[in-house]
């Protein structure tokens, strides 16, 4: 997300010294090397720019934000694995009424517990040593 902000400044920056977009594409390559965003996004916000736009930021969307692993329900899912590290997913997901992909994805990846033996244990850290 930072590093495409800079990228709209830097367009924005060539959009008021007259640059083209043909200009400004390999200035933002040089400069940003792989992390650069598309051609098509940088025509993008050079057109924007040229038509007067002056904020960099993205704009508001539409849809409803994703509040289902909030810090609160990461909480309640941690609070009720430490009374039983035997619950499953779903019984996690009926007990606290959030939908079992949401519980799965807090579990696995915000808690970063996977299940071994039919108990949830915390995941080890990748080493490449213990790999087969």
């Amino acid at each position: 997300m930072q590093r495409s902000l800079e990228q709209r400044m830097a367009i924005k920056f060539c959009v008021k010294l007259e640059k083209t977009a043909e200009e400004t594409i390999p200035m933002l390559k040089k400069a940003f090397g792989v992390d650069c965003v598309s051609d098509r996004q940088i025509f993008r916000w050079h057109k924007a720019f040229a038509e007067g736009r002056k904020d960099v930021n993205d704009e508001n969307r539409a849809g409803r934000p994703s509040t289902s692993s909030s810090d609160d329900n990461v909480k309640r899912v941690r609070d009720l694995l430490n009374t039983d590290r035997r619950l499953s997913v779903r019984l996690i997901s009926e007990t606290l009424d959030i939908t079992k992909t949401i519980v799965h994805e807090i579990v696995s990846e915000s808690l970063g517990i996977r299940k071994v033996c039919a108990k949830l244990v915390p995941k080890p850290p990748y080493s490449p040593d213990v790999t087969p």
